[in-house]
């Protein structure tokens, strides 16, 4: 699936109506979705704890606060994409402090192109983001496979007094045998003899 195929999930956090506007604009459904808007870091927070997202836009500084600990929080969940929208003359302090958490700054005044490239940039990141939760899972996975089979051998041993090596061939040859996976096998010993 092409990045102009995939739908992200936004949450927009700005108290600038004409921003806002102009993100209803630049945020399509076709690509957008849900797209949700809040005004202040605590209503942010509030719907973020609900349901994260792909991409959190803030647009600092809001009424209630900078918006720059919710941008690195929000930075720190997983599969989550943040973009800091912050004022020229204190872009280079707030990018600074950001940068090694994964949030994506940008200075105001920004143009339409900016806003799109940075759009990109962050679908990019969230596809990579993307991978490494599959390689995550899959690496989980084997380590359960690996403990369910660990298990299994160890009730073989203790209930039919076998040893490793045959409790291992056990496993594996009915496996083989069965056309499953060792995971299979081991569930059903487990079950067999817990």
């Amino acid at each position: 699936m092409s990045l102009k195929e995939r739908v992200y999930s936004v949450l927009v956090v700005s108290s600038a109506e004409k921003l806002n506007s102009a993100f209803k604009e630049l945020l399509p459904e076709s690509h957008f979705q849900p797209v949700r808007y809040t005004s202040s870091v605590s209503s942010g927070r509030r719907v973020f704890s609900e349901r994260s997202c792909d991409f959190v836009l803030i647009n600092s500084p809001l009424p209630d606060d900078s918006g720059i600990r919710f941008a690195v929080d929000c930075a720190s969940s997983p599969g989550t994409v943040v973009l800091l929208l912050v004022r020229a003359e204190i872009y280079d302090g707030v990018q600074d402090r950001v940068f090694e958490h994964g949030v994506f700054t940008l200075a105001r005044p920004f143009s339409r192109p900016m806003i799109l490239s940075a759009l990109d940039w962050m679908a990019s990141a969230r596809e990579k983001l993307r991978l490494s939760e599959k390689k995550t899972l899959s690496f989980e996975e084997k380590m359960e496979e690996i403990r369910l089979v660990n298990r299994a051998k160890w009730l073989l041993i203790s209930e039919l007094k076998m040893d490793e090596p045959q409790a291992h061939r056990t496993i594996e040859k009915q496996a083989m045998d069965r056309s499953v996976s060792r995971r299979v096998i081991a569930e059903e010993i487990i079950h067999l003899y817990s």
